[in-house]
């Protein structure tokens, strides 16, 4: 669809010079045109270039809508001045229009989610950073202490950032479609905050943008359509402020380091699961953590509204890791799905996929 999106900004370019040859040349198409003295044979050269460089910057991955804008709204001009033989380019500026505005609401999206994600590493000092040992995790329980131990934090840096990115696939209802996503999201640990922001396939020419977040022990979550389509806009919310704590305390096996945060309360269960509970401004969210007997973490279990809307009710939501990789010297789960345990059935809703992961960096991908 890219190159056909780009080969609609070149013809229609290119139609715009009949107008320029009309004004500028002896031609054999018929001067039916209106409007064909020379100033306006110019602006339709000036039309027709500003479509062409458009396309070059949208196959090239630039900021091609800003042109896109000032070419669209000149062809108009010019269409309405010789409306009875250009009337039909209407349809064209009418497709590129709104292929304009939904790449400029999405790159507005990607500089909002931008600024979120540096805030969350301001207070970030690599000069601070702590070598981690056993003398750390002594008082946590024999099943966390194998899974630090073995996923080779010991003896390294203490994580305070964390930057991934995943691809997967996800639906919005049960039986529903496959869409694929790819994301990117960044960690404060010291401080328990994310950011996650992913694009969404949703259809073949449209979409969808989402940004999911965790500061403050307040969570948000934003969904547009296209850019531009408000479709979820939820926070200031205890059930999303909930949801969010919950996904944060889960996400944790990316960065066992984590677990030795004072927000964090261990308590064991039996020998292969402990309760983890996540503690931010007097909140409080818990969940289960199951391992399997060389100290990987197999799943995590808690109860998480279903939505975030008041009528929303608690059902069990549950992480499934079904790979693992080593990043960076750390093993961590780099395959996962999340199930939603609902009465009609399960809700696998979300497939996930680690592709790169960097520790204390405050750089953004």
């Amino acid at each position: 669809m890219r190159y056909i999106f780009a080969a609609i900004l070149g013809v229609h370019g290119l139609i715009h010079l009949i107008g320029f040859t009309n004004a500028f040349f002896t031609t054999s198409i018929e001067k039916q045109v209106l409007g064909i003295s020379k100033p306006v044979g110019s602006l339709w050269l000036m039309a027709f270039l500003l479509f062409i460089i458009s396309g070059l910057q949208f196959l090239t991955y630039k900021k091609w809508f800003y042109l896109a804008f000032i070419a669209v709204i000149l062809s108009q001009i010019l269409i309405i001045i010789a409306w009875k033989d250009a009337r039909y380019g209407t349809i064209a500026n009418i497709i590129i229009l709104c292929v304009s505005i939904s790449a400029y609401s999405t790159y507005r999206f990607k500089a909002m989610v931008a600024s979120e994600s540096r805030q969350l590493f301001q207070s970030f000092k690599v000069d601070e950073l702590s070598i981690i040992t056993e003398k750390d995790i002594i008082s946590l329980p024999e099943i966390v202490q194998k899974w630090m131990t073995s996923s080779g934090v010991l003896g390294k840096e203490k994580v305070e950032t964390v930057s991934l990115k995943q691809i997967g696939n996800m639906r919005i209802k049960l039986n529903g479609t496959w869409m694929p996503f790819t994301a990117t999201q960044y960690f404060s640990v010291r401080q328990p905050a994310f950011v996650w922001s992913t694009s969404v396939e949703a259809m073949p020419v449209i979409s969808m943008v989402g940004r999911d977040k965790l500061i403050g022990g307040e969570g948000a979550m934003l969904i547009k359509l296209a850019g531009f389509v408000p479709i979820v806009n939820a926070s200031k919310n205890d059930k999303i402020n909930q949801g969010a704590m919950i996904r944060y305390l889960a996400e944790l096996c990316w960065f066992p380091s984590g677990a030795i945060n004072d927000s964090i309360i261990w308590e064991s269960i039996d020998k292969h699961s402990v309760k983890a509970t996540l503690i931010i401004n007097g909140k409080s969210v818990s969940g289960v953590f199951k391992f399997t007997n060389d100290g990987k973490i197999e799943s995590f279990e808690a109860n998480r509204y279903y939505g975030g809307e008041t009528s929303s009710e608690l059902e069990k939501w549950v992480v499934k890791n079904k790979e693992y990789q080593d990043f960076n010297g750390i093993i961590i789960p780099s395959k996962s799905e999340v199930i939603w345990k609902l009465s009609e059935g399960d809700f696998n809703w979300l497939q996930l996929e680690i592709t790169d992961i960097v520790y204390n960096s405050k750089q953004l991908y």
